[in-house]
């Protein structure tokens, strides 16, 4: 059927052809019934299947699986003591030192408690009151040592006066104890499983550290608290995540809220608005439910992405809900109307998804299991809006139409809109676009805004840009403990550590410990660096111990003898830098902060160290801690960057080639979304959002959607340019046809993300922000740049001449009494 005829007013549907159209149309149409009652079918089955849906957080997913820092670390993990995933819990006495008998008592209980919470390694958790925290001393009858915690302990004065001495000897000043004596610090490693091998619930294990802060800090009568308690590691920052995320659903009610309002001001229209809004909410529980399905839930990653399916489908069903309204207030029967637009805008809308799933299947190129999870959930999602928005959506308003008064609204604005009046002004300053000069300034600025955005976007980082947790608020309680934490004890959390790596009992040769010693030095000199501690620090130690104390011999011995009897001292006091073995002794760096400056130098200096030291007897492996495994991250994420955004550009030219088929109108389709990447990450920059785990999504995201707009839009204006009508014919066509809802939806879903900017999770306000952004700069783009840059490369798209009808001939006045009878007639049918 030629485009004359699809447009052609038919209010009976017996005078339409029902065997007109593609296969798929027919099969739709013609089937609608049989297409309701499975998608019905369909929803209350993946309704069902969420009661399985859980949000939760895991360590290992965090990891880039095959970098080689993370395959050593893996590889090794089961000797490397509490340098992997842990918490660590502070107690504080708010009014006096922690040699107080209540604090202790106190300190003792929330030990224990903590001891038996599931998914912790008991065997390495340390504290002053855990056995494998010990004191050694050299005596005249050699060496001496015991847990820190007294075997005899019972709170009395002389067992507390043997705890102070105790710590004195231990050396744990600055570590285990604060540097002002009034607080504690236990360190919680942890399982990746529990023990029934269950993946270590974060959430269950956050709230349980909470409910023992809540326990032992909240004086009953609201007086002012004896003790304080601050809590860091992955595992809590988790648990706040996801507690935070459960503040979300607000955000999702009020999107919700804001599309609807923006919707109904658009259309007047409470079904059309309801189905729209209903058919986005079906694809999310599509969504969800088939993720329950696969055996998959949302992490605190990932649970953005179902408000995002949301918001595109909203958009994708405003398009399709524009177009049915037109052609009822023109007089077409809603049945008929819901076939135009679906044959108009099916390919269309097909292929703008089609390039929202690769965008976000590009994701799956990142070796990080969170954000392939990601990749998926976001893939699927909007592959299931093909269904619900493309296909389920026309067919519903082809049942329940639209509302006459909102139909004849639509045909009074269009009319009001060709004449130039009301908001028809706006779109006849768009339509100057398509002219030379209006055309060559909007280029121009647009080149200017290219060179800035890109001069801006040179300084992007990757990695955290704050200390603490960069993905929760500066003033959030887990950013003040660690602020806490950082300014009372002279390591941090953030450990980067090198593992030494020799054949088994090869650690004790001398020269393996120099090499040891070189490199913690080394290490130290790195700015950023607070200490560095190895098993050359405990050498020294026993050396001199053995020598009277004498300071001469606080020294790494040449002497393989020497060395030999302080290495069996060594593993039998059981010291942290040697595995049983004697084939892996870690050298830890305490850093200041996990910023990329600080990661990125330490990974430097150790990368260049090991190069230059390493042999066939001796491996110095990077890397391991919490800061070697952000490190490992940062490079992943900085080498995924850019490929990420090739693969993405790439399925995007592909995608607009084939709708197109037309290279030009591809570059007039691709340059808004490239301008627009360029001056996101220049607004990156300028907010101190870092390319990390959590942002690195976003540009790919704003990709996708944003072709959504030029695909839309420029699909018509090519149509129309085909059929004969000049450019600034077409593109007026075009903006009436999916150009105001192309704006719609861009204020639309820029409303809805913008409230995310007061999310209590940082990560999500980021988010929020950039994408406002985007969705409102691509839309700009669209409307813009797409008749600016068309008039210097689509010219040559108009073919042959049409008759404009204002070029022929005038009804009769018999012929329009006529029409106005017919399309009174089918508005109230309607």
């Amino acid at each position: 059927m030629s485009e004359s005829q699809a447009l052609q007013v038919i209010s009976d549907p017996k005078d339409f052809d029902d065997k007109s159209g593609n296969i798929v149309e027919r099969l739709i149409f013609n089937h609608r019934l049989v297409l309701v009652a499975i998608c019905v079918l369909l929803t209350g089955f993946f309704a069902f299947q969420m009661r399985g849906l859980v949000v939760s957080a895991s360590f290992d997913k965090m990891l880039p699986q095959s970098h080689p820092y993370i395959k050593n670390y893996i590889e090794n993990r089961g000797q490397l003591r509490g340098l992997g995933d842990s918490v660590r819990v502070v107690v504080e006495n708010t009014s006096g030192d922690i040699y107080d008998p209540e604090f202790l008592a106190s300190f003792a209980k929330i030990n224990d408690e903590i001891l038996v919470l599931p998914g912790v390694d008991r065997a390495w958790m340390k504290s002053i009151f855990t056995p494998v925290v010990r004191w050694i001393e050299v005596t005249e009858e050699g060496f001496k040592g015991g847990p820190v915690l007294p075997t005899d302990y019972n709170g009395s004065a002389k067992s507390i006066d043997d705890l102070r001495i105790n710590v004195g000897r231990a050396g744990v000043t600055g570590t285990l104890v604060s540097n002002d004596y009034r607080s504690s610090m236990i360190v919680v490693p942890l399982l990746p499983a529990d023990a029934a091998g269950k993946p270590l619930d974060y959430h269950k294990l956050s709230t349980a550290l909470e409910n023992i802060r809540s326990k032992y800090t909240e004086a009953a009568d609201g007086s002012q608290p004896k003790m304080r308690m601050y809590i860091i590691g992955f595992a809590k920052m988790a648990g706040d995540l996801i507690d935070g995320l459960q503040k979300v659903m607000t955000f999702f009610l009020l999107a919700a809220a804001v599309a609807a309002i923006i919707i109904y001001m658009f259309t007047r229209c409470v079904r059309s608005t309801v189905l729209v809004l209903a058919c986005s909410l079906v694809a999310v529980i599509w969504q969800l439910g088939s993720l329950v399905a696969l055996g998959h839930g949302l992490d605190p990653f990932s649970i953005l992405v179902p408000f995002l399916v949301f918001a595109i489908g909203v958009s994708h069903g405003a398009q399709k809900m524009n177009g049915i309204m037109q052609d009822v207030g023109r007089g077409t029967h809603k049945w008929v109307a819901a076939r135009y637009t679906f044959r108009r805008l099916f390919m269309a809308g097909v292929t703008a998804l089609l390039a929202d799933v690769v965008g976000f299947a590009v994701l799956m190129v990142i070796d990080i299991p969170v954000i392939r999870e990601l990749a998926m959930t976001a893939s699927l999602g909007v592959g299931v809006l093909i269904f619900t928005n493309l296909i389920l959506l026309p067919v519903l308003l082809s049942y329940v139409g639209v509302s006459p008064a909102a139909a004849a609204r639509s045909l009074a604005e269009e009319n009001d809109e060709e004449k130039g009046r009301g908001i028809g002004v706006v779109w006849r300053l768009l339509d100057k676009f398509t002219e030379r000069r209006w055309a060559t300034l909007a280029v121009a600025v647009s080149v200017a805004l290219g060179v800035l955005g890109y001069y801006g976007s040179r300084d992007l980082k990757v990695g955290d840009l704050d200390a603490g947790a960069p993905e929760l608020r500066p003033d959030s309680r887990y950013n003040r403990d660690n602020a806490f934490i950082t300014g009372n004890y002279r390591i941090s959390s953030d450990v980067f550590a090198v593992m030494v790596k020799t054949p088994p009992d090869m650690c004790r040769d001398w020269q393996t410990i120099a090499e040891i010693d070189r490199l913690s030095w080394t290490l130290e000199q790195v700015p950023g660096v607070q200490r560095s501690t190895s098993l050359a620090d405990t050498m020294r130690s026993y050396i001199a111990g053995s020598s009277e104390g004498n300071p001469k011999w606080f020294t790494v011995a040449d002497t393989q003898s020497i060395v030999d009897a302080q290495i069996n001292n060594a593993l039998a006091w059981n010291s942290e830098f040697l595995n049983n073995l004697c084939s892996l002794s870690p050298v830890l760096a305490y850093l200041s902060d996990h910023k990329a400056e600080t990661l990125d130098a330490v990974v430097q200096a150790a990368s260049a160290f090991a190069a230059k030291h390493d042999t066939d007897e001796r491996k110095f492996l990077l890397a391991a801690g919490s800061s070697g495994i952000d490190a490992a991250t940062n490079i992943v994420v900085r080498e995924a960057n850019r490929t990420m955004l090739l693969y993405v550009y790439a399925s995007v030219v592909l995608l607009c080639a084939i709708a197109f088929r037309s290279w030009r109108a591809v570059v007039v389709a691709v340059l808004p979304l490239i301008l627009t990447s360029v001056l996101a990450e220049a607004l990156m920059v300028k907010l101190g959002i870092g390319v990390k785990v959590a942002t690195l999504p976003v540009v790919a995201l704003g990709v996708g959607i944003g072709v959504d707009y030029a695909l839309y839009l420029l699909s018509v204006q090519l149509a129309q340019q085909r059929l004969g009508y000049s450019l600034g014919e077409a593109y007026r066509r075009a903006v009436a046809f999916t150009g105001k809802v192309v704006a719609l939806v861009g204020v639309t879903l820029a409303a809805g993300v913008v409230t995310w900017a007061w999310s209590p999770i940082k990560f999500q306000a980021d988010m929020g922000i950039l994408l406002t952004f985007m969705f409102l700069w691509n839309m700009l783009g669209a409307l813009i740049l797409i008749p600016a840059l068309s008039h210097f490369l689509l010219q040559g798209e108009t073919r042959g001449k049409v008759t404009r009808p204002d070029e022929a001939a005038l009804p009769d006045e018999a012929t329009l009494r006529k029409e106005a009878s017919v399309r009174k007639e089918a508005l109230a049918d309607v």
